[in-house]
């Protein structure tokens, strides 16, 4: 009999770049992620099932990343682009040819092979990368998370309107591309606030006693979310289940620790007014596993072995055909790759991280005498994008863990339906960022977007409550594309990659097109209101607006103005 758990969570996610530039920052984001990490983990969960490996992991499918993975203008932009590499890797062999130099025509010849088998991949599926997720969760080997529609970082925004109308309108994605409401959600950046008063970033001044995080997403059907170690192990004890909900003070956790209190092996329920256990549980994220992986010193992909990601041979789009040699090893010294090199360190690593998983559940159950699991949460293009051997590490996991009597390996909502949280407590404020608090999404560098966005929307607030849009069929459209292009500025990738300092001029110009367009469409509304036949006498300037705002924002196709009332 198993003596505890393990979860693999993955986020996958990407801002939404379709129609806004491909080459260096763009749609090859997009196309590099389908092509590196998703196609892959589809390739891993069926070789799995084919070994009797009995796959289960947990992938988060952001709304916006599925919006864009089932546009026709994606799926005919993935096929241009994976049939652009595998000419990429011919001329690349003719080249090595010319140099004579036989291991790299080898190896342009294993990435014609590679391309060509997910050509071949995506038309099987019928280049419908999201219902072959589907698949999977179908046959019981998936379990897929949503999260908000453009991940717009909820502790930071002004409205409790806004808060609910990101998730409100990600689960109405999630549910009309997968054909199903997911219950499992993925707080952008895992950040989260408690219920209580709020001082914005900026100022804007005093907000007021704000409800908790916890109740908008459990009031949308959401059952259980994902947080960073920290949230957990400063979390205030509220509720335990004895032969039924009893109230304890915030001393129970300190003096019955033996009971799995903040420890980061059993999800809790969480809530932050402490009136009732709450309705939604929270995972805590175990830092001892995942530094195994993340840790850019002693992590895994940092071995010599593994492929270089910085490394390219030629140009634009160029392939990669070096391998790590050392994480101090300047870029010209690299080796040459060799991919009969990886079995042997993949299994070495994978032995290794499941032991890891092993000790930790050992340990716990030791120590309480209760079942707890381990949950592994990471960026899901880190497997395969970032780390190209990572698809064959979680293959391997898997496979070992499956085969180990001592854990049982299960999706969250499968650890939930056997193993129902008994404790409740309130979390403190907090995400997965830098030193766990908001300082990467607020800083010297972006707070100006802060101050923009608020204006945004506190004026799309106003419009939407003055406006007699429900009677008025033109208001209610510009309303309707204001509000797409009030969740497109929300995104929580614009003040990351300007504070990382990755691509920060298209951040920015990201940004500022939605705001342009946000006004513009607002203003509109606001005219009409006045004028109903304005819309007769547009000028040319407005008219352009409102037409590229069309033509470029093609995801989110039907806006629901209800979901931002409270």
């Amino acid at each position: 009999m198993a003596i505890g758990s393990f979860t693999f969570v993955l986020h996958g996610h990407l801002p939404y770049v379709l129609r806004h530039g491909v080459w260096p920052h763009g749609e090859d984001w997009l196309y590099e992620a389908a092509s590196e990490t998703y196609l892959p983990i589809l390739s891993m969960l069926d070789e799995c099932e084919y070994l009797s490996g009995n796959p289960k992991l947990t992938m988060g499918l952001t709304p916006v990343l599925l919006e864009q993975l089932t546009h026709e203008h994606f799926r005919q932009g993935f096929e241009d682009y994976l049939a652009d590499r595998v000419e990429r890797a011919k001329a690349d062999r003719a080249d090595f040819e010319k140099l004579d130099n036989g291991h790299m025509v080898y190896l342009a010849d294993v990435w014609v092979e590679w391309f060509e088998k997910q050509q071949q991949q995506f038309s099987d599926m019928g280049r419908d990368i999201p219902m072959d997720y589907v698949r999977h969760k179908e046959a019981g080997r998936l379990e897929i998370l949503t999260s908000n529609a453009t991940h717009g970082y909820m502790p930071l925004l002004y409205e409790d309107s806004s808060i609910r109308a990101q998730i409100r309108a990600g689960l109405q994605s999630s549910e009309r591309i997968l054909g199903y409401k997911p219950t499992g959600m993925w707080l952008p950046e895992c950040a989260y606030r408690p219920q209580g008063d709020w001082t914005p970033p900026i100022n804007w001044g005093w907000k007021g006693n704000r409800i908790g995080i916890e109740h908008m997403v459990a009031d949308e059907g959401i059952t259980h979310f994902y947080v960073e170690n920290h949230l957990i192990e400063g979390a205030n004890s509220e509720w335990v289940n004895n032969d039924g909900w009893q109230k304890v003070d915030w001393e129970e956790g300190r003096k019955y620790a033996s009971r799995g209190w903040r420890d980061v092996h059993e999800p809790n329920l969480v809530n932050s007014d402490g009136s009732s256990p709450g309705r939604v549980a929270a995972f805590a994220r175990d830092p001892v596993i995942c530094e195994k992986v993340w840790s850019g010193h002693f992590g895994y992909p940092a071995a010599g072995e593994y492929l270089e990601f910085h490394k390219k041979w030629g140009p634009r789009r160029g392939l990669r055909y070096w391998k790590v040699t050392g994480n101090k090893v300047d870029l010209g010294d690299k080796h040459l790759y060799y991919p009969e090199n990886i079995g042997g360190k993949i299994h070495e690593h994978a032995s290794d991280f499941c032991n890891n998983v092993k000790t930790e559940l050992w340990d716990y159950h030791r120590k309480t005498g209760r079942h707890g699991v381990v949950t592994a949460c990471f960026d899901a293009e880190l497997f395969g994008h970032w780390w190209f051997e990572g698809p064959q590490f979680l293959r391997d996991v898997m496979l070992n863990l499956n085969a180990d009597p001592d854990v049982d390996v299960c999706t969250s909502e499968e650890y939930l339906e056997h193993h129902p949280p008994d404790k409740a407590v309130s979390l403190p404020e907090g995400s997965w960022g830098e030193d766990g608090d908001h300082r990467v999404w607020s800083n010297e560098q972006v707070n100006w977007m802060w101050d923009i966005e608020y204006r945004c929307e506190t004026t799309f607030g106003r419009l939407t409550d003055e406006l007699d849009w429900e009677k008025n069929d033109h208001q209610r459209e510009l309303l309707e594309k204001a509000g797409r292009e009030l969740l497109l500025l929300q995104a929580s990738d614009w003040p990351f990659v300007i504070r990382r300092g990755q691509a920060v001029d298209y951040g920015i110009k990201r940004y500022m097109q939605h705001v342009a367009r946000f006004e513009t469409l607002v203003d509109l509304a606001e005219k009409v209101s006045q004028d109903t036949n304005y819309l007769n006498r547009l000028s040319e300037v407005e008219a352009h607006e409102v037409e590229d705002a069309d033509i470029h924002d093609i995801i989110f196709p039907k806006i629901w103005l209800d979901w931002w009332r409270m």
